[in-house]
C-alpha cells in the first residue's frame, strides 16, 4: 500500500448536480438529505492492491482483445491516450484503468441492451491498462456510436467511453466519462446537462491529437483524468491555497 496522507476536500461546486428534472432518473435516485464532508481515514488514503502481472498484452487493444486478436473489431480505428494526474499535477503512476464502451453501432455487449444496432461478433467493449511511471496510458479502440436512451422522446448519448481508475488511494477511486471534440450530441445530452459549469464539461471532452495519429490507421484523441492527491502544505494553520 501507499501510504499519500490526508486527502483534500472534494469541490462539489463543479460536480454535476444530483437532481436534475430533465435527466428523469435523478427525480428518484438523487439524495433527499445534504452530503457530509467528513475527514480521510487511513482506509482512504491507503491501497487498494491488486495482480499487476495479470494484465495480458492485448488487453489495451479493444480492437483485438476480445478475440485474442485472431478477428479485429469492426468500425473507426482510433487511439485514446493521456495521463493520470493527481490535483497537484503530479502523475499517478503505476495504477489500473479500465474502459468500457459500446461498439461502432451504439450497442454495448449486455443483456439489457436492446437497441437495435447488431453486436460486433469481434468486440467486446472493455480493456484495462496500467500507466507507468509518468502517469501515461493509452488504448487502441474503435469509435463508440451514439445511442437513443429512454429519457424524453428522443434523447440520444452523445459517443462516449466510461472510465474507472482506482489510484493509489481508494479516496482516489474514480469513475467518469469521456466525450469527442466536434461532437453536437454533447450539447443536447440531459446528462452531460447536470454539469452546470460549461468549463468543467470541457474537461471531459477529448480533443483530437494528430501529434498521436498514425498515417492510414487510426486518429487520436487526449483525455488527461485528474484524481484528488494530498491535502496541501499548511501554512498558518490553514491549507495553502484553499
Amino acid at each position: 500500500m501507499q501510504d499519500l496522507g490526508p486527502l483534500i476536500p472534494r469541490n462539489r461546486a463543479i460536480h454535476p448536480v444530483p437532481h436534475d428534472p430533465d435527466y428523469k432518473t435523478t427525480l428518484t435516485r438523487s439524495p433527499r438529505l445534504p452530503l457530509l464532508s467528513m475527514e480521510s481515514t487511513p482506509s482512504e488514503e491507503t491501497g487498494p492492491r491488486f495482480g499487476h502481472s495479470l494484465i495480458g498484452p492485448l488487453d489495451n487493444n479493444l480492437i483485438a482483445n476480445f478475440t485474442g486478436g485472431e478477428s479485429l473489431a469492426v468500425g473507426e480505428r482510433i487511439l485514446v491516450h493521456g495521463r493520470v494526474l493527481d490535483e497537484n499535477a503530479r502523475p499517478v503512476p503505476n495504477t489500473l484503468v479500465e474502459i468500457w464502451q459500446a461498439n461502432a453501432g451504439g450497442r454495448y455487449r449486455h443483456v439489457k441492451d436492446t437497441y437495435f444496432a447488431p453486436l460486433d461478433p469481434n468486440f467486446g467493449g472493455c480493456g484495462r491498462t496500467i500507466t507507468d511511471e509518468n502517469g501515461y496510458y493509452e488504448f487502441l479502440t474503435i469509435r463508440p456510436g451514439a445511442y437513443p436512451w429512454p429519457n424524453r422522446a428522443n434523447d440520444w448519448r452523445p459517443m462516449h467511453i466510461h472510465y474507472s481508475v482506482f489510484g493509489h488511494s481508494f479516496g482516489q477511486r474514480l469513475i467518469t466519462q469521456s466525450y469527442f471534440e466536434g461532437d453536437p450530441l454533447i450539447d443536447l445530452c440531459p446528462i452531460a446537462a447536470t454539469i452546470k459549469d460549461r468549463s468543467q464539461l470541457d474537461r471531459l471532452v477529448a480533443p483530437l491529437d494528430f501529434s498521436k495519429s498514425r498515417p492510414h490507421d487510426f486518429l487520436a484523441y487526449k483525455f488527461d483524468i485528474v484524481l484528488r492527491g494530498r491535502r496541501q502544505t499548511m501554512f498558518e494553520n490553514k491549507p495553502e491555497g484553499m
